[in-house]
């Protein structure tokens, strides 16, 4: 998964690059589109697999080409219809409704090499829904979106399993996409909504015009506050763990002071643990994880093991870092303790191995 991921992310980039110079369709075909599925598994260079022009052929219309088709035992099982970088995509969706009713193919991807669109059928048998159970942008990596198109690499794809979560993902997006929206620009009818909960007056228009900044900064804030809380648990839970440590070593006997090591935990490590521990705490139970710090590096376990590290923070020079527990043991550098966030996935990967 780290690796494609790296794959996708080096693609992200060289799109940033070309979108300006790339001017045709077949330039974005070739120069983006074509290497996106090449990433996903799929051998483009083989007719069998990656039929280029595929022939669907709609009613009394015949010769009617898709872009491309990824087959499986000779039957297309995803259509892809590609347009230009510069080309807006709604415009295009009903070519390719066409297309999918007369194929064998449960899934459709419509794209212009930054937005890929995901159709099926859930709606209606044989007929291609209208909006996209899926949506990825190769410009805004979003970890979520990378987990969703990793099971259409060609070695996980599963046609029944994806079908079943297609309609569960479809509204869930929807749902992620309304409420963002009313984060941006609440709508009349969910201020309304939500003064029903807390206002019995008469909603006029003047009550609902006063009230909408007001809506509009308490959903903001919830959400800013239910993040810095869960940090601070994370942070005091940290901090007890560092106390307990510290009065065990103190209270131990026969100890010179002089003999225990001079170890400074110091708050950029603890921010560290904390940010890794809230980060892996859905893999693995919160109470498994610990850490323990060194002259050299600080380290974060699973049970208290050193056998078990997940990874390292290197915080103790001028370059930061953050060593991973794989199979290179995958140094990376870092400019600050938040970077850690964008690293999830990989320590995730990790900590998936002691569960």
């Amino acid at each position: 998964m780290d690796n494609f991921v790296d794959q996708i992310k080096a693609l992200s980039d060289r799109v940033v690059k070309l979108q300006i110079s790339v001017a045709t369709e077949e330039a974005t075909k070739t120069s983006i589109i074509m290497p996106f599925f090449q990433i996903l598994g799929y051998d483009i260079f083989n007719p069998d697999e990656f039929t280029p022009e595929f022939i669907a052929d709609v009613g009394i219309k015949k010769g009617e080409k898709v872009d491309y088709a990824i087959m499986s035992d000779g039957k297309p099982v995803i259509l892809i219809e590609a347009k230009s970088i510069n080309e807006k995509l709604q415009k295009h969706d009903s070519q390719l409704f066409r297309y999918f009713g007369t194929t064998a193919a449960k899934f459709a991807i419509l794209t212009n090499g930054i937005i890929y669109r995901f159709y099926t059928d859930l709606e209606e048998q044989n007929k291609m829904d209208a909006s996209p159970f899926f949506e990825f942008n190769i410009l805004d990596l979003k970890e979520s979106a990378m987990q969703e198109l990793a099971k259409f690499k060609k070695n996980s794809f599963d046609l029944e399993k994806i079908f079943d979560t297609a309609s569960e993902l479809k509204y869930l997006n929807k749902l992620k996409n309304y409420l963002n929206d009313q984060w941006e620009t609440p709508t009349e009818e969910f201020v309304r909504f939500m003064l029903s909960q807390i206002y019995e007056g008469v909603k006029t228009k003047n009550t609902m015009e006063k009230f909408e900044p007001i809506i509009k900064k308490a959903f903001k804030q919830f959400i800013n506050e239910f993040v810095s809380d869960k940090l601070n648990a994370a942070l005091k839970t940290t901090n007890e763990e560092e106390n307990s440590r510290l009065e065990a070593v103190t209270d131990t006997e026969n100890v010179d002071s002089k003999d225990i090591p001079q170890i400074v935990t110091t708050e950029e490590e603890i921010e560290g643990f904390a940010i890794v521990k809230l980060l892996i705490k859905d893999t693995i139970a919160e109470e498994r994880i610990s850490y323990r710090d060194n002259l050299s590096y600080f380290n974060i376990l699973v049970d208290n093991s050193i056998r078990k590290w997940v990874c390292r923070l290197g915080f103790n020079q001028s370059q930061k870092y953050l060593q991973l527990n794989d199979d290179g043991k995958t140094y990376i550098n870092i400019e600050r303790v938040s970077d850690i966030s964008l690293h999830k996935e990989k320590l995730i990967e990790v900590v998936k191995r002691f569960v």
